[in-house]
């Protein structure tokens, strides 16, 4: 199933998201349908009753490939959502990240060019600054001259230490 734009940016993305780590971006030059459960399992360990399902991203001339329960599921993955926000950062170095249900969801392009879209399993606010200071550190990104947006709401705690290393910390 692949949804046209249209149908992909009509969903609120405000708790209407999949919260899982079962998806991937594959460019759309090497996307084939009926392979998609193939390629999707090359990165993630799927479920027998799992449905892989996509939807495109035409900004990065790629294709998402997600897991979902049921083959009429009309919620998008929170990932989807923090690549479609790279768009609202106004900066070369776009960070945009949404902690939630104990996973982190990492994007970071440099102008029209997407360097990385992942998540990862982060319980607490720590372990998701270690991975998106992780991320940076292997993609050579100084967090000094570099802004952080994010998609989820941030206790004012977690704000001021994103603010202690990042020029400035934004919630879109």
């Amino acid at each position: 199933m692949l949804l046209t734009t249209t149908q992909a940016t009509g969903s609120s993305k405000l708790d209407k998201s999949i919260l899982t780590g079962s998806c991937t971006l594959v460019p759309l030059n090497f996307y084939r349908q009926d392979k998609a459960r193939e390629i999707l399992s090359e990165v993630v360990l799927l479920g027998d009753n799992e449905q892989v399902l996509s939807v495109e991203v035409p900004e990065y001339g790629a294709v998402m490939l997600y897991a979902a329960g049921d083959p009429r599921e009309s919620r998008l993955p929170e990932l989807y959502y923090v690549v479609k926000a790279l768009s609202e950062c106004r900066e070369y170095n776009k960070i945009v990240a949404s902690h939630k249900g104990g996973r982190l969801y990492l994007a970071i392009a440099q102008g029209r060019s997407l360097q990385l879209a992942n998540s990862f399993e982060a319980p607490d606010f720590t372990t998701a600054q270690y991975y998106i200071f992780m991320a940076l550190r292997s993609l050579q990104l100084n967090p000094e001259v570099s802004s952080i947006c994010f998609t989820s709401p941030l206790k004012a705690e977690d704000e001021m230490s994103l603010y202690r290393y990042f020029k400035s910390v934004e919630v879109l």
